[in-house]
């Protein structure tokens, strides 16, 4: 099985180190990660500038790019003759829950793999100290283990987000959906050197839909949350809705 790896907190994040020790028991893993931190990158493209990658000495591929640039070159260009079966990104220095996933650009180096036609897989290190990133790694390659026994439909990505305790202490695995927070808190205001104010992003939210079944609950709950996600955006349940509330609307009227 040939396994391609990234991230979006960069390649030299510990959580990654960990997720390709894991996944390299399972086959042929290449690392191919941002050369900096790029948490919130979601699924941004360089278009204005050429992408530059350099391999260091412990093989891992160093790119001055985004997560999904990452993905993209890896896929499309980086390796002759060589080509994943599957795309992991992690392990996450924090939680992509509910709403994060939208922003996270973890979740987006899945789903560039998705997009590309391959499986793909997110995992995320859920607490404070992040100190068990092996431990997370390990049960991403027990659950992708299962994936090569039992493929994931088409289009399809699976979101993990695993609680900061060891192994041993996990309450289970659960299929759960996203919930979603409380709006972030304020901007923190402040001034650089100079004077001039500056702001920094707020904290996120406290879980707002976060009851049993969200992700929020099972992690809570010292459970992996497991969450399919889908890459079609599209309301289908408002279509007809939609279609009824823009009959009045003459599309030639002036």
């Amino acid at each position: 099985m040939k396994i391609l790896v990234s991230n979006d907190d960069g390649v030299h994040a510990p959580g990654i180190a960990a997720l390709a020790r894991a996944l390299a028991r399972m086959g042929d893993v290449r690392v191919v990660a941002p050369d900096r931190n790029c948490s919130g990158a979601s699924n941004s493209l360089t278009l204005e500038n050429p992408l530059r990658a350099q391999q260091l000495e412990n093989g891992f591929w160093s790119v001055k790019g985004t997560p999904t640039d990452c993905v993209h070159l890896a896929i499309n260009g980086l390796f002759e003759n060589w080509l994943p079966d599957l795309v992991v990104a992690g392990v996450n220095a924090g939680a992509n829950l509910g709403d994060d996933v939208l922003y996270s650009g973890t979740v987006a180096a899945a789903t560039e793999g998705r997009h590309l036609g391959l499986p793909a897989v997110a995992v995320s290190l859920v607490g404070r100290s992040l100190a068990h990133y092996q431990d997370a790694a390990d049960i991403t390659a027990d659950i992708v283990s299962r994936l090569e026994q039992q493929p994931l439909p088409p289009m399809h990505i699976l979101n993990i987000n695993v609680p900061d305790i060891p192994r041993s202490d996990y309450a289970g695995v659960e299929v759960t959906r996203l919930g979603n927070r409380h709006r972030a808190e304020s901007m923190v205001k402040t001034t650089d050197p100079a004077g001039r104010p500056i702001f920094w992003l707020g904290p996120p939210g406290a879980g707002a839909d976060a009851g049993p079944g969200t992700d929020f609950y099972a992690v809570h709950h010292k459970k992996v949350s497991v969450t399919p996600l889908q890459i079609d955006l599209t309301a289908h349940r408002m279509l007809a809705p939609m279609a009824s509330w823009l009959e009045t609307v003459q599309p030639n009227k002036r």
